[in-house]
């Protein structure tokens, strides 16, 4: 039986740690430039963590929206880019659906579909 197996975070047999570790890497970058270029399965697997995170700064209580994000977020800057610009555009419209895949080309090396992921 294959419990606690999930094939869309499965990225060639690393480990928790590194996942999650790349996984915060790829969401502050996200949040520091406004896009990043990365392989297609990365990018599914970090737009529910981006997700939660802009929930999160537009819920009501502002307190553990700062610990949770500062704590998630690897950066000051980032964080601070979450809270200044890229909540309030988002404040009670919808609660998924802030980011956009576009696909731009296949890696030569080994043929990985590339993507940009962008805030809308």
């Amino acid at each position: 039986m294959r419990h606690k197996v999930r094939k869309h975070l499965k990225f060639n047999g690393k480990s928790f740690q590194h996942r999650k570790a790349m996984q915060r890497n790829l969401v502050t970058s996200l949040f520091t430039h406004k896009s990043i270029k990365t392989t297609e399965k990365k990018a599914k697997s970090i737009i529910p963590m981006v997700d939660k995170l802009i929930n999160t700064v537009n819920s009501k209580d502002e307190l553990n929206a700062i610990k949770y994000a500062m704590s998630y977020l690897y950066t000051k800057d980032s964080s601070i880019e979450l809270f200044k610009n890229v909540a309030p555009k988002y404040k009670g419209e919808k609660t998924s659906g802030f980011t956009r895949i576009t696909p731009i080309k296949y890696r030569d090396w080994d043929n990985a579909k590339l993507v940009l992921l962008e805030l809308v």
